[in-house]
């Protein structure tokens, strides 16, 4: 007949599994650095004049209008490649747009600040808040400085912001038809895209949101790879681009 298992033995064999835990997580420590990970800190809400807040106005801004010159050409031409590029861009920008507002509320933030001149998150050199009201992360915004004087000029008269079409040239596509409405769409497209491009690239720059950033950088990209296809198709309609 079997003795039952003294105590001890039940007590010295728990000790020795709870050592083998021990030594195990240490193995696991060292080889991660000899200490547990910290964890991420909690990402900060970006300010009211940071350049990820200036950023998501003014490019919200800027591709309401893209969206508004792709809808009018849509219906002053039947060529089928440039309505194409036409619902492209709207689509697209749309998304983006609704992203970027999206954004500014989650953040608490307002998408319109009367005092706030257009671009000026580019070329920010203090004074504004960046992340959190953390006056210390204003800086990051200071970086705009070489960005807010290089890679684009001012607005021309009547447009908001560089690249953009006045009220006139929007009035004059929306009178124009077939491949005169096609050429104009394009002109004022390249321009469009040119402007925001510069304004993508200060946001992949400077912005502090890796979500947003990320966005900037994808409207880089994909506004350069159009321009370089509505040069073809400038080309192939005997024009080019203005300027």
């Amino acid at each position: 007949m079997s003795r039952a298992i003294p105590r001890t033995y039940w007590v010295a064999g728990a000790a020795v599994l709870l050592a083998l835990l021990f030594a195990a997580a240490a193995t696991v420590a060292a080889a991660n650095g000899g200490s547990a990970a910290a964890p991420a800190p909690a990402p900060r809400t970006p300010g009211l004049h940071s350049a990820d807040a200036g950023f998501a106005r003014d490019m919200a801004v800027h591709h309401q209008q893209a969206v508004e010159m792709s809808f009018i050409v849509r219906d002053r031409t039947q060529d089928e490649a440039v309505r194409t590029l036409a619902y492209d861009i709207a689509n697209t920008q749309a998304n983006q747009r609704g992203m970027m507002l999206g954004w500014l509320d989650l953040w608490g933030l307002p998408k319109v600040v009367a005092d706030e001149p257009p671009m000026s998150w580019m070329g920010t050199s203090g004074g504004h808040d960046g992340h959190g009201g953390d006056g210390g992360q204003a800086g990051h915004g200071g970086q705009a400085g070489h960005g807010g004087e290089a890679g684009h000029g001012p607005a021309k008269p009547g447009a908001l912001m560089p690249g953009m079409a006045t009220k006139a040239e929007l009035e004059q596509l929306g009178a124009a038809s077939g491949r005169d409405a096609e050429v104009l769409f394009l002109q004022l497209m390249t321009d469009h895209h040119k402007g925001g491009v510069t304004m993508a690239e200060g946001c992949a720059q400077l912005c502090a949101t890796p979500v947003e950033r990320d966005l900037a950088q994808g409207m880089v990209d994909a506004q350069r790879s159009e321009l370089t296809l509505m040069a073809d198709m400038l080309k192939q309609r005997g024009a080019t681009p203005r300027g």
